[in-house]
């Protein structure tokens, strides 16, 4: 039996308001003082195994005192991280954010690449590697959760893990994706190793599906004819009215199902069609990152792939299994201030004596996990 690798996607729903500004300086210090503890004990690889299991993440962010199951549980969390970690002092750093600042990332990405002393070349891919992991996520699978929040962790030997949240404006509830590059062999066929979320769609477009591989194949042959025939094959299609997949899954439950986001698209990106032929890509994901290549035209390409040419894609929803866990909400009780100063000062001053040699505090606290592990 293959072991199950515990990085994926979590659901969550969106509250209102801000985070107290006491409790945001608390969970700056008290995520730093876990990140240096990790990092000293375990090393930047398994820092980034952590984040990338959204059970670990989940726990973290309660363990920092945050809500146990809101979208704030990703945006805070990271946002604290970002600020905690001092790429020159933990050879880590935290790229782009929530909104406007996800759209900093490659910026980012190029600046503490190079306080972390990375090559010209290892940066570029980094860049790749954030831009690919958000058109995955927008537009190979369409659950209706557009990206709003992407954060990209990096190290100074070049791993790096993603954590990314989407939206869906209808149900107010977000989607959180992560991704690891140990175990990245290809961005698009099933880069989320396990995937967690509690609202599992009917029906959703994923062509990161190993069953989506002849769509995917059939899909790249698509954009590389020419505009005027990608056309063509989209009218023989598409009926004078707008349709919807009712149509081609008539055996669906589609009552509360909010199908927008997989009708037929009206119109496509011409010009990214007309990229796409001159670029002749070589595979899918070559064809995914031709610039302008959207959920639309990946849609479009997906039906046509099925509808004319007898390819179909997945149109599973990959979500697995849920959890939940643990306060700002006062849930399951409010924030305990006093003990959240003791747990920073236990923590923050373990590390300051680890870093003088002496790491009995250290032991200690692994035995103390042992012993709660048993209880």
């Amino acid at each position: 039996m293959n072991e199950l690798k515990r990085a994926g996607i979590a659901e969550l729903p969106l509250h209102g308001g801000r985070t107290p500004p006491w409790l945001f300086r608390h969970m700056v210090r008290l995520s730093r003082s876990i990140s240096e503890v990790l990092i000293q004990e375990f090393g930047h690889k398994e820092f980034l195994r952590r984040l990338s299991d959204p059970f670990w993440f989940q726990a973290f962010s309660c363990v920092l005192g945050y809500d146990y199951h809101s979208s704030g549980t990703t945006t805070v969390t990271c946002g604290a991280l970002k600020i905690a970690l001092n790429p020159e002092e933990h050879g880590v750093a935290v790229c782009g954010g929530k909104g406007k600042a996800s759209l900093r990332t490659p910026t980012e990405i190029g600046q503490m690449g190079d306080k972390l002393g990375l090559s010209t070349e290892k940066i570029d891919s980094l860049r790749y590697a954030s831009r690919m992991s958000a058109k995955v996520d927008n537009a190979a699978i369409q659950a209706g959760y557009p990206l709003y929040h992407h954060a990209f962790v990096l190290t100074e030997r070049g791993d790096w893990c993603v954590v990314q949240q989407g939206l869906d404006p209808r149900s107010c509830y977000a989607r959180r994706y992560h991704w690891l590059s140990e175990h990245i062999h290809n961005f698009v066929v099933e880069p989320h190793e396990a995937i967690v979320g509690d609202v599992k769609r009917d029906v959703v477009l994923d062509m990161t599906a190993e069953e989506s591989e002849d769509c995917r194949r059939t899909s790249t042959d698509i954009m590389k004819e020419e505009p005027r025939k990608v056309l063509r094959m989209l009218k023989s299609i598409r009926p004078a009215y707008q349709d919807s997949l009712k149509k081609w899954i008539p055996n669906m439950q589609w009552e509360d199902y909010a199908v927008d986001f997989l009708y037929l698209p009206k119109n496509l990106n011409w010009n990214a069609v007309k990229r796409a032929y001159d670029f002749q890509p070589k595979n899918y994901e070559e064809l995914l990152g031709v610039r302008g290549v959207g959920p639309a035209t990946v849609r479009a390409l997906a039906l046509i792939s099925e509808l004319v040419y007898g390819e179909k894609p997945s149109w599973k929803d990959p979500v697995k299994y849920s959890f939940c866990v643990g306060g700002k909400d006062g849930v399951p009780y409010p924030v305990d201030r006093t003990t959240y100063d003791e747990v920073i000062d236990v923590l923050e001053n373990a590390v300051k004596q680890a870093n003088l040699g002496n790491k009995e505090q250290i032991t200690a606290l692994k035995r103390l996990s042992a012993f709660v592990s048993k209880v």
